[in-house]
């Protein structure tokens, strides 16, 4: 399917729901056109009349009279048809993305991890500003002038035609130099205008992430550089930006001037062909002006459409970027999935093979095993494959080769709802969402009862700091009003993941960025919602998992070593040097 198409497929997708106005807004545009086609054969008979009522000795101004009462009544009649279109086309627009917006907020909340990933959040957030507001108005500003400019066109050709065929034939002589000029100057404007909102994308993408790290930044002293990378950034938006407004602004100018040069032509013409007898002398004076408005008439379309034309291709580039978004493959589920409602005998990966990028292998060949309430630790250096077990785990994303399985079902056979409600999950960067420390707790349990989250927060050690603010559960989450430590939002997150119940934990890096002090209040919280439960925990620091059941050792996503801690240590490999390295330098 052409591009074309296909964007205009999607827009009709939208405005198909308001198949009454827009027929209402058609019956305005062709009731306008005719008004506005037929005003300047009256203006012409006007001057006409005024000519001849001068030949008469000023006797006799009633038919004049009567003509400029119609124009009178035309123009009244194309303002309230002007007016009509207008009010419509602002509520099609309006409510057409309000759809857009939902439908693309409804299809990201269905994408896979493996989409955001490799989205930046800015490229996100554009398509739902940026881009959607050229398609708004567009909608509201120019699709309306671009229907009543086709008509136009169409209806004055008509009228000239009907009125005198070597005028009319003057007239148009210059449309197709117009309409190669147009082409020519559309197409490279095009180029520069998709490339203007790429370019704006990824600069919203880096304002989004420096915003997001400004106080590493800070703390790194990094404020210069990170301008300098920022004016680039600006740079390109200016450069590819300049060029499409140039290109885009070279239409209005380049079709008004071959349209003045086209009205000198008809009177020119229209003089000669009155001179030599091929138009009647008696009508000539109102012939000639008739078309002079014709030609006007005829050519401010196109120079309405070329003055236009980069909100409209701002808007087919909007369409585009969007539907790159609906386009994309929702996370599937086979057929024949099953629901889940918790482990019985243990959690598997059998001979994983996985990779992000194809022919870059992140896991090779992985096997483990976590009974059923038991606690596997996973240790390695940075790269090593840790986090994306979590991932595969959770069915962020499916492994390559070879399968995890819950009670030996494939994690594929199993419903992703039921899955991911029954794995609960403690990152090393917490997230708390705007709106009360409650609504933190019960976000992935709306139902919870006020009993259930005092006990989740008193195992996640949390409650006594709660109840020592003024409005204790009830107190506002905000980023513009954080009152809570690194620790304080990983500990409720820890309840939030407590009063869920998961049957299976992954705790990844849960105290790596916090002070000793907190670390043990966070691992007496990790305590009490690991015990009795299979979890799979990623530390770097190995004193919160020295009591693991089993510790599987991890390196370029290979396992290397696999064991006891006490068994790992009288191997004197790789995981006791890593011990002896961090207790020696505590």
């Amino acid at each position: 399917m052409s591009e074309f198409k296909k964007i205009s497929r999607f827009f009709w997708m939208y405005l198909r729901h308001f198949k009454l106005q827009l027929a209402v807004v058609i019956v305005a545009v062709v009731a306008s056109t005719y008004l506005q086609v037929k005003a300047p054969y009256y203006i012409g008979q006007a001057i006409q009349e005024l000519a001849n009522y001068a030949a008469r000795g000023f006797k006799d101004n009633s038919e004049f009279i009567r003509i400029i009462w119609l124009l009178v009544i035309f123009y009244v009649l194309l303002a309230a048809g002007t007016f009509i279109q207008s009010i419509l086309m602002a509520g099609i627009s309006g409510r057409s993305t309000n759809k857009m917006r939902i439908d693309l907020f409804k299809k990201m909340e269905s994408l896979s991890i493996r989409f955001f990933d490799s989205h930046k959040d800015g490229e996100m957030l554009s398509r739902f500003t940026s881009d959607l507001d050229n398609i708004s108005n567009t909608l509201n500003q120019a699709l309306v002038q671009v229907m009543s400019n086709v008509a136009l066109m169409v209806g004055v050709t008509i009228m000239m035609f009907r009125q005198d065929v070597q005028l009319s034939i003057v007239t148009l002589a210059a449309a197709p130099f117009a309409i190669i000029i147009a082409a020519l100057v559309i197409r490279k404007a095009r180029k520069y205008v998709n490339l203007q909102q790429e370019s704006i994308g990824s600069l919203n993408g880096y304002i989004d992430e420096k915003i997001s790290g400004q106080k590493m930044i800070i703390a790194n002293g990094l404020e210069a550089e990170t301008v300098t990378e920022f004016l680039d950034y600006n740079q390109n938006v200016k450069k590819v930006s300049f060029k499409g407004q140039v290109y885009s602004g070279l239409l209005f100018p380049m079709m008004q001037g071959i349209a003045l040069f086209n009205t000198a032509i008809v009177i020119f013409f229209g003089g000669y062909f009155a001179l030599n007898g091929s138009i009647e002398r008696a009508v000539a004076l109102g012939l000639i002006v008739t078309f002079v408005q014709y030609s006007q008439q005829f050519y401010m379309p196109l120079t309405q459409i070329s003055s236009q034309y980069s909100m409209l291709q701002l808007a087919f580039t909007g369409a585009k970027r969007v539907i790159e978004v609906l386009d994309e493959e929702p996370e599937v589920e086979r057929p024949t999935v099953k629901a889940m409602y918790g482990i019985e005998k243990e959690v598997r990966l059998d001979h994983v093979d996985f990779s992000y990028v194809a022919n870059k292998p992140i896991l090779k060949d992985i096997s483990i095993t976590a009974k059923k309430g038991q606690m596997v630790a996973l240790v390695g250096p940075t790269g090593s494959g840790k986090t994306t077990i979590m991932n595969l785990l959770n069915r962020f994303y499916n492994v390559d080769n070879g399968a995890i399985l819950i009670d030996n079902v494939d994690i594929r056979d199993i419903e992703l709802a039921s899955l991911r409600k029954q794995v609960g999950i403690v990152l090393q960067d917490s997230v708390l969402f705007s709106g009360t420390i409650r609504d933190n707790i019960v976000f992935g349990k709306p139902e919870a009862t006020d009993e259930e989250v005092i006990g989740a927060a008193k195992q996640a050690h949390i409650h006594d700091f709660i109840m020592s603010l003024d409005d204790g559960y009830e107190t506002i989450v905000s980023d513009e009003h954080s009152i809570f430590s690194v620790g304080q939002k990983q500990l409720i997150s820890i309840a939030r993941t407590i009063i869920t119940d998961p049957s299976l934990l992954i705790l990844d890096e849960a105290t790596s960025n916090v002070d000793t002090v907190t670390e043990s209040k966070i691992q007496k919280a990790m305590e009490a919602i690991i015990s009795g439960r299979t979890s799979f925990v990623i530390a770097h620091r190995l004193k919160t998992i020295l009591n693991a059941d089993y510790i599987v050792v991890l390196n370029q996503g290979e396992i290397i070593e696999e064991g006891t801690h006490e068994e790992l240590l009288n191997l004197e490999g790789f995981y006791s040097e890593l011990y002896h390295n961090q207790f020696v330098m505590e």
